[in-house]
């Protein structure tokens, strides 16, 4: 027997005591964090929290044709912790899971590597989105493979039917399904509801036992919206602006097309164009809704905003001749001004008819700034119209304090001064209904995911809407619109089935301090049909056509903007035109090279064979 050792003993009964220890400090830790942890642990082992997503409001025309909805398609996930666990359970390798893993990335058309490095780094997560959109076919694929881990969930998907008609106007969703363009961004927490979830209780293989009424929450669908916008006029209005920006090899265009005496908006697009499902094919910059955000010098097609007013106020009458003297006149200030076209004299209606810079500048001269600036305001031009889309800008009117003597001259042909196309056409309503400024709109009401109505907009009461010039000025100026398609600078734009007035514009592009641009052009027509009872207002505005193949507003936006017209029309149904009345004598006396047959549609008809 060994000698007793105290140093022996004494080891021995330390180890023992610090073996004692360390057991009770695993059991504090186990009754304390550990416990928490080992619970959390159990907790995401044995239940999962799923989104159930609500599904996005649709977008319906004003006949109730789908223009934006959702359907569903399915996702696939995996939880790499448990199908590797399931395998080792099931006495398969790594290698046989690996290859599982290569088959399901054939499938899902992924690279095998980079489908097993992702599934390796997020070992921990237990649930990995792995492919999106998956078609029928690929979904029995991967059922037939019966691997353990890997599930599919419903997923909300944005489609738009039409593709990229109305695409400025409805916008686009980004990856997560949120609106960022148009109504879809506009309209975002209308149209997208609220997600709901569910936690469910899960057995040993992952299968669902049940789920407790406390880890429920059901999503709330979002609601539709109802559009003012007519599906098959938007689509002429696109096919016609597409045409003439094409034909005439235009940088880009704009069409607003409305109802004048309710103020809806029945097709509004921009050229070119995107497709809604793709956002990220395409630019921020062919995605810009330039019918509203983008104010341009309209040119001529400001003229009519100036002799409403001053025939309004008696400072000139329709048979008034100005005499212009040729195509050149100089200001009492010494400022130069040139016509197309050279005349000795015009009566006002010719002024307009003809669109004579000259006529225009002396009418602004006698009117004088102010009352210039007070035309401009009367039709709210330099303020936003309030339509529900984003990104509207108010075009400008520089405060009358900063206008010059310049300014006579120049906002009378307009220039110095901007507008957006929505702006000029909601002016044009206002002389096809009789000098009312109607609230342009887009959004007809708001459904609820049954179909039931949550809100409609109001309608508009024509005889409370504010009086931008008195029904007899207007009625006079849109008579005198329809002689610019008869007899002046929109002839190409004459409808042989019904009486259109509008007015035609070119303008010079600025520079900025290199001045106007004389290759550069805005090529524009505002008008509406039939004149004896106007249904539709339309706005044509191309920017930049090729100089070499025409740059006139009555050769490149107006021929458009006439074709548009009937095509509408006729799938209105609205009955065709009787003559055009012949101007009285007191005014047909004072007018240019006035021929009377000219107003018969008879007449037109026959020229146009």
């Amino acid at each position: 027997m060994a000698p007793f050792s105290s140093f022996r003993a004494a080891l021995v009964m330390t180890s023992i005591g610090g073996l004692m220890l360390a057991l009770l400090g695993r059991v504090g830790y186990l009754q304390t964090y550990g416990r928490e942890r080992t619970i959390r642990r159990a907790e995401r082992q044995q239940h999962q929290n799923e989104t159930l997503f609500a599904r996005r409001g649709s977008v319906f025309d004003t006949t109730g044709l789908l223009m934006a909805g959702t359907v569903q398609q399915q996702c696939l996930y995996v939880d790499p912790k448990f199908m590797q666990d399931q395998f080792q359970e099931d006495g398969r390798s790594l290698v046989d899971m690996d290859k599982a893993i290569e088959k399901l990335a054939v499938l899902i058309d992924k690279d095998p590597f980079e489908l097993a490095k992702l599934l390796s780094d997020r070992y921990e997560s237990r649930y990995v989105r792995v492919a999106d959109h998956l078609d029928e076919r690929v979904i029995r694929e991967i059922e037939k493979l019966k691997l353990p881990g890997v599930g599919l969930t419903p997923m909300p998907v944005r489609c738009y039917p039409m593709g990229s008609i109305a695409a400025h106007i409805l916008g686009g969703v980004g990856g997560d399904g949120t609106g960022l363009e148009g109504l879809e961004m506009k309209f975002e927490k209308l149209l997208a509801g609220r997600n709901g979830f569910k936690t469910t209780l899960k057995n040993a293989r992952r299968q669902p036992i049940a789920v407790a009424a406390d880890d429920y929450l059901p999503p709330q669908n979002g609601q539709h919206l109802m559009l003012t916008i007519d599906a098959n006029i938007q689509m002429i209005a696109e096919q016609e602006l597409a045409k003439a920006c094409e034909e005439f090899r235009a940088k880009r265009g704009e069409v607003v097309v409305m109802d004048p005496k309710t103020g809806e908006v029945l097709a509004l697009a921009n050229w070119p164009t995107f497709n809604p499902e793709n956002l990220g094919d395409s630019t921020s910059d062919a995605r810009r809704n330039r019918a509203l955000t983008d104010p341009y010098e309209p040119g001529s097609t400001i003229k009519p905003f100036i002799v409403g007013p001053a025939l309004s106020w008696n400072i000139t009458r329709p048979n008034e001749v100005f005499p212009l003297g040729g195509k050149v006149y100089h200001t009492p200030y010494g400022r130069k001004i040139e016509d197309v076209h050279g005349y000795d004299q015009l009566a006002l209606w010719d002024v307009l008819v003809k669109s004579s810079n000259i006529g225009m500048s002396m009418l602004g001269e006698r009117m004088g700034n102010e009352k210039l600036w007070n035309a401009m305001t009367l039709f709210h031009f330099g303020k936003p119209t309030g339509i529900e889309l984003p990104g509207e800008d108010p075009g400008l009117i520089n405060p009358l304090k900063k206008w010059t003597k310049f300014s006579t001259e120049s906002v009378s042909q307009g220039y110095e001064l901007m507008v957006t196309p929505l702006q000029l056409a909601r002016g044009m309503c206002a002389y096809a209904n009789g000098g009312r400024l109607v609230q342009p709109r887009i959004v007809k009401g708001v459904l609820d995911e049954t179909g039931g109505v949550v809100a409609r907009a109001p309608k508009q009461d024509l005889k409370l809407m504010p009086e931008a010039i008195d029904p007899v000025s207007a009625m006079a100026v849109k008579r005198i619109l329809c002689d610019v398609v008869i007899r002046g600078t929109a002839q190409k734009a004459r409808s042989k089935t019904w009486n259109i007035f509008g007015k035609t514009g070119t303008a010079h592009i600025s520079g900025g301090k290199a001045g106007y641009n004389d290759q550069r052009y805005t090529s524009s027509f505002i008008g509406g049909a039939p004149a004896e009872n106007p249904q539709v207002v339309i706005a044509m505005v191309i920017h930049e056509p090729d100089k070499s193949k025409a740059h006139f507003g009555g050769t490149v936006s107006a021929p458009a903007a006439s074709r548009a017209l009937e095509r509408m029309l006729a799938y209105e149904q609205i009955p065709a035109s009787p003559d055009l009345p012949v101007p009285p004598p007191p005014i047909a006396n004072v007018l240019y090279a006035f021929n009377p047959k000219l107003y018969s549609n008879r007449t037109a008809t026959a020229a146009s064979e």
